[in-house]
């Protein structure tokens, strides 16, 4: 592979970020000095004694640091990124450092004077990472496939995808999470089928993965040997520190198709840490009359719940002891029980979400082959005993989960390189797109769970005659009505020649390339006028929007048919009614007296039970028989405008 094309791939994390490049003997995870592959995804700004520039310091550094430098310390900026102040107020009881508003309800992360973008945060991160790459590549590289959750939407990609270019690289591929992490599972399932080998253990040396070969758990089968290697049906199980993600995938030899996929931006390890730091505040308040929420208690109570956490993972107990001062101290054993008690329901979200994306790919945990765990928060022995009864089978545990996702964007930037030409990425969309249409309708283009990168197009007309200008409302949702999906953008195509309603021809095209990025154009054929724009909304979906738009799909499901249905009869009534009375204008004279009056009637009546039945199919009915009534009308109509030409 030429040097100048090396492609780097980076899992930016909520709580780690890790760095890898694939080469010919494979994807290596780059390491610091120690042999650490994670950076701690945290920064802090430390003054200067001197009073000059603040200094920045980075990973590790920063982390240990914290306690100290608590308002100047920044850490889970990937739950911030792409979202709005309203998006995050379940953040802020948690964040030792300060959040305010910027323009347009972005976030901005104030330390002393200064006020920093989520996106110039992770910008600082992705440099130190690619600068790790370059010491051990002794090169520069300026090119890297960045993975992100599934659930993001265009707001946060498009801010990761601003993140890399501020830290110099040039972002060639955005991939989700899980997708990548079947790309390095997959990675091992090519390697069973080819060399018919035997499951080995997972080794790791130090800057090289060696991947495991995959195996199936459950035991014998009746297949032939390579015959669940040369196709199965995975599903990537991913929590992380800040979000989760379900995809459902189908890998066959080279290639990985995306089934579906679900998931929370709003759940992860951070949340189960949450649930200790409750416990301890509530327990603190109970028996000193103490409240422990200062910037400086809130970093050394993240730190200290983590620390329970993981070691819980391990152990079925582990101490905790706070210094109160004035001689209090807060003694606290937490049992492994009483974690697992306090994070169940936050595990069980998670086995909703693969409920959902089973659903969604039309497929039973029977279906599903394997399930690969990816995201440190899997190693919680609870998670693990949760994933194995919903899908019946032990989860795959070989791979690294930290690192996985790391591999698998070093293997899809391998492919884009050109070094490893022989794999297909298939990737879906996650929610519904559409425009709004007349009435306050929903016209979807792209379904969810639509493979990517794909292009829609659909045919959209006027309503009003002589109408100039359309506006086009960029929608994203499961909804049928316009008012129940969330507005990504909007904007106008002008210039339309002046024609009666009906007649001009606008194709609008939606075109989600392989990074998730939507495209929005419209194009009115027989003048050529077209507009477009790149959705960029200002911020990006709340847990409880994702929630939301799920649940109400399905709960208003017969609902939203019928009302649509109903906005699209009525709108057919108005424009048929108003065409019947502009053609009795021009060619009602060449009526009999009788018919010209039976259609007037039939006009008035049709009008009358549009705007009072709820019966939708009695007005179908009566727009049929108005169609057929109104047959020789509109025959007269047609040629009196082919004599005027």
């Amino acid at each position: 592979m030429d040097e100048t094309e090396t492609i780097l791939g980076i899992d930016l994390g909520t709580t780690f970020s890790l760095v890898a490049y694939a080469d010919e003997e494979g994807p290596h995870i780059i390491r610091d000095e120690t042999g650490e592959g994670r950076l701690p995804s945290v920064i802090g700004v430390v003054p200067s004694p001197e009073g000059g520039k603040p200094r920045v310091t980075i990973g590790w550094t920063a982390r240990n640091h914290a306690v100290e430098n608590p308002r100047a310390t920044v850490y889970s900026i990937k739950r911030l990124i792409g979202k709005g102040m309203d998006d995050i107020r379940q953040e802020l009881p948690f964040l030792a450092y300060a959040v305010t508003a910027g323009p347009r309800d972005t976030v901005r992360v104030e330390i002393e004077e200064d006020r920093y973008t989520p996106e110039e945060i992770s910008s600082v991160i992705l440099r130190a990472l690619r600068e790790r790459a370059e010491r051990h590549l002794g090169r520069a590289v300026r090119k890297a496939v960045i993975t992100v959750p599934a659930y993001f939407d265009d707001a946060q990609r498009q801010a990761t995808r601003d993140a890399g270019q501020a830290a110099g690289l040039e972002v060639v591929r955005i991939i989700n999470e899980p997708t990548a992490a079947a790309l390095a599972y997959g990675i091992g399932v090519r390697e069973a089928l080819e060399q018919g080998a035997a499951p080995a253990p997972a080794r790791t040396e130090r800057g090289h993965v060696s991947l495991p070969q995959p195996t199936c758990p459950q035991g014998p089968s009746d297949k032939p040997a390579n015959a669940s290697a040369a196709a199965q049906t995975v599903a990537v199980y991913d929590l992380g520190g800040g979000t989760f993600d379900v995809s459902i995938l189908r890998i066959e030899r080279d290639v990985f198709q995306v089934l579906s996929t679900a998931g929370d931006t709003h759940l992860g390890g951070d949340d189960f840490d949450r649930e200790i730091i409750k416990l301890v505040q509530r327990e603190v308040q109970e028996q000193f009359g103490l409240s422990i929420d200062s910037p400086t208690t809130r970093q050394a109570l993240r730190g200290f719940a983590e620390a329970v956490k993981i070691r819980l993972s391990e152990q079925e107990q582990a101490n905790l002891e706070l210094d109160l001062g004035d001689n209090r101290s807060y003694h606290r054993t937490i049992t492994r029980n009483e974690f697992e008690a306090l994070i169940d329901e936050l595990v069980e979200r998670t086995l909703v979400l693969c409920r959902h994306a089973l659903r969604d790919a039309g497929l039973s945990p029977e279906d599903v082959e394997q399930i690969v765990l990816v995201g440190g928060s899997t190693r919680i022995p609870l998670v693990r005993r949760r994933v194995e009864a919903a899908f019946g089978r032990p989860p795959y545990t070989a791979l690294n989960p930290d690192e996985v996702v790391a591999i698998g964007a070093a293997m899809q930037a391998s492919v884009l390189s050109g070094a490893a030409a022989d794999m297909l990425l298939l990737d879906v969309t996650p929610l519904s797109l559409g425009i709004e249409t007349m009435g306050g309708a929903v016209g979807k283009l792209i379904v969810r769970n639509t493979t990517i990168p794909c292009r829609a197009t659909e045919m959209f007309t006027t309503f009003v005659d002589g109408q100039t200008a359309i506006k086009i409302k960029v929608l994203q949702g499961e909804r049928e009505l316009a008012a129940d999906c969330r507005a990504l953008g909007e904007f106008e195509l002008r210039g339309i020649p002046a024609m009666p309603a009906g007649l001009p021809k606008v194709e609008v095209e939606f075109l989600i390339d392989a990074n998730g990025i939507l495209n929005v154009a419209a194009r009115e054929q027989r003048s050529g006028k077209q507009a477009g724009i790149q959705v960029v909304p200002n911020h990006g979906l709340t847990r409880d929007e994702v929630a939301r738009i799920t649940r109400e799909s399905i709960e208003f499901a017969r609902e939203d048919i019928d009302a649509h249905r109903r906005i699209d009869l009525v709108n057919q009534v108005e424009f048929d009614t108003h065409k019947a009375e502009q053609m009795l204008a021009k060619v009602g004279d060449q009526l009999k007296r009788a018919q010209r009056e039976r259609i007037e009637r039939d006009i008035a009546a049709l009008r009358k039970l549009a705007a009072e039945t709820q019966d939708l199919d009695e007005l179908h009915r009566a727009l049929d028989a108005f169609g057929k009534s109104t047959l020789h009308l509109a025959e007269l109509g047609i040629s009196a405008a082919l004599k005027d030409t």
